[in-house]
């Protein structure tokens, strides 16, 4: 399953869902609305399209004079449907998104509402929310976007039988990270599983590496466009210690030839070919699918990614999906945005909470903790609970911060960086040189 239809499709634990066709619950026009509706286009599949479309149906019956229309599409042609739709000024009234350098865009051309003094008038809709969901929906220090849905960090997977039959423990610190790669290798085991052809699962290492080593302010300088922001010492430190790593042997022979959308990676784990594995939240539904009784017979361990020795960043600090988002269009009538904004509070109620665990998703929403336990994957979705609920700091996945241009340039240079035809310092000179584009 490629990973950037399963992050926006299937949120959460359904890895093994199949992406259903383009559907449709209204007319395939434009996003305009007739008075006393408002419009919602959203991506089509399971699980996510039959919790959305509750959600609406829900709000539609408890507001007889102010309704939804819904239009729903597969990923990509969600993504041209809405360029086209905002370009000729017909958006719809909500629209579904990622935050992030998407968001940005829209907030440039003034596409989107500012919701800042909404949240402000309705603070028991935002405290309901994980306070660090909101880092991608704020823009120059303002909030465009209303979080919603679920949570996907990305975490450290591990094999515990591994690890107890080497008599070692998970690492800590980068430093026992570093202490661990020969002993895995002695053993002939791989130190950590890697479907590195893939690119973005590169990119989660130096997620957190820049992360843990300089703080919050190293990528944000990037995106928030400051020049040679790739540059920064931390930015350094965290792209030599990545090839040291690479250097070491610490990824599965072979690692730039696996892809993640064969699901290789989880394998080399949960076969114990691989001692660990930095992958997003989602795995675990593929190790429950695929893996047989690995789960079930609790050989699966989970951790937030450790600290690096004298490192500024927290620790509990996390990165992935902090959300999907809802923005308002600039648009819409005051009608609309009424409605728009009213039907955000209605997405905390009891029902969208357990639909959402339903589909072995976390939702955002502070609380949601207490829903857990009736699942049977209840330990991991409290742990993924834990981890978002407790990050100050939820940093956004690179390719969706960034603008598509420069995105493309950091998936390109994170891969000759792995296969270290280039260093540290081309690599930043390389990024540094599409920052704000």
């Amino acid at each position: 399953m490629k990973r950037r239809n399963f992050l926006t499709l299937s949120a959460g634990l359904g890895a093994g869902a199949t992406l259903a066709a383009c559907g449709t619950s209204g007319p395939a026009g434009s996003g305009t609305a007739k008075a006393g509706e408002a419009s919602y286009w959203f991506l089509s599949g399971p699980p996510g399209e039959s919790v959305r479309t509750g959600a609406v149906d829900r709000f539609n019956k408890a507001n007889p004079n102010g309704q939804i229309k819904i239009n729903t599409f597969q990923n990509d042609a969600y993504k041209d449907k809405l360029k086209t739709a905002l370009g000729a000024g017909q958006p719809p009234t909500i629209i579904w998104g990622w935050g992030g350098g998407g968001l940005k865009s829209y907030v440039d051309a003034g596409q989107v509402d500012d919701l800042t003094d909404w949240f402000g008038q309705n603070a028991a809709v935002k405290d309901r929310l994980f306070p660090s969901s909101f880092g991608p929906a704020t823009i120059n220090g303002k909030i465009y976007a209303m979080p919603a849905e679920t949570v996907q960090p990305i975490v450290l997977f591990y094999n515990k039988e591994v690890f107890a039959n080497a008599g070692l423990t998970p690492p800590q610190s980068w430093g026992e990270i570093m202490d661990l790669v020969p002993k895995f290798n002695a053993k002939g085991i791989a130190p950590f599983s890697l479907g590195g052809q893939s690119r973005w699962t590169n990119m989660m290492w130096l997620e957190f590496l820049f992360d843990r080593i300089g703080g919050q302010t190293v990528f944000g300088d990037v995106f928030d466009g400051k020049a040679n922001a790739w540059s920064n010492p931390a930015a350094i430190d965290a792209l030599t210690k990545i090839q040291d790593l690479i250097k070491a042997d610490g990824f599965v022979k072979g690692f730039s030839s696996i892809t993640a959308d064969s699901n290789a990676d989880q394998a080399l784990l949960y076969k114990g070919k691989a001692a660990m594995m930095v992958h997003g939240s989602w795995s675990y539904g593929i190790i429950k699918e695929q893996g047989g009784s690995f789960i079930a017979d609790g050989k699966l361990g989970y951790m937030n990614f450790p600290g690096v020795d004298g490192g500024k960043g927290n620790p509990e600090d996390t990165v992935g999906n902090a959300g999907q988002y809802l923005s308002i269009s600039a648009k819409a009538s005051a009608e609309q945005k009424d409605i728009a904004k009213k039907f955000f509070a209605s997405l905390l109620d009891d029902t969208e909470q357990t639909d959402w665990i339903k589909t072995g998703g976390v939702p955002i929403i502070k609380g949601a903790d207490a829903k857990l336990a009736s699942s049977p994957d209840a330990d991991f979705l409290k742990f993924v609970y834990g981890v978002a609920s407790n990050a100050k700091v939820f940093a956004q996945s690179w390719d969706q911060a960034l603008s598509p241009t420069a995105a493309e340039t950091l998936l390109d240079n994170i891969s000759k960086l792995f296969t270290q035809s280039i260093g540290p310092q081309q690599f930043a000179d390389n990024m540094n040189a599409v920052i704000g584009k």
